[in-house]
């Protein structure tokens, strides 16, 4: 859904909590203003959801097309278990635009993929500066809130998963389950 249509800090379903979690996150210098901004929502999700500061790591890049390797750098050098990617691409005269972007969207998907990390992309493209900053706490929200919650929702869903090849009870669907027996 286009973010025109859709508030990005107004979640459809519950964030679970996070008090348990510990999450990287990479922030590009370019477009300062904007990414500050995403990196504060991203921050303030992973409070709200019960996350730590000391369970909160941030680093900056130089720019947008180097969050990949942030991310890898958080995957290889420190044990969280997820990293926030949080940039931004305004639309300029040149092709530049579509290169940083397909390099940024291709090399954290290919981080997730290798590293089977949740790699939340807060990564704004936008056509102009206004579009950016109705996305990073303007009238649309804070794509750094969405990427927060994404990385909060794959790190459950990791762990309901392993869980469940474990043979455990999944905590979260356990405890639903347990709490709402079904009745016939």
């Amino acid at each position: 859904m286009a973010s025109e249509l859709k508030n990005l800090s107004v979640f459809d379903r519950p964030v679970p909590p996070a008090n348990e979690m510990s999450f990287g996150i990479v922030v590009a210098e370019w477009n300062h203003e904007i990414t500050s901004a995403l990196l504060n929502g991203a921050v303030a999700t992973l409070r709200a959801a019960g996350c730590a500061d000391d369970k909160i790591s941030v680093k900056w890049v130089p720019g947008t097309f180097e969050l990949a390797m942030g991310a890898q750098y958080f995957a290889e050098y420190t044990n969280v278990d997820a990293v926030i990617v949080l940039g931004c691409v305004i639309q300029g005269d040149t092709r530049h635009f579509d290169f940083v972007c397909q390099g940024v969207t291709s090399g954290v998907q290919q981080m997730q993929l290798s590293w089977n990390m949740p790699i939340a992309f807060g990564v704004l493209t936008t056509n102009d500066r206004q579009q950016a900053i109705d996305r990073a706490g303007g009238r649309l929200g804070n794509k750094g809130d969405e990427a927060a919650a994404t990385a909060i929702k794959m790190v459950a869903l990791q762990r309901e998963m392993e869980a469940e090849d474990n043979g455990e009870v999944a905590t979260a669907a356990g405890a639903a389950a347990e709490n709402h027996p079904v009745v016939n």
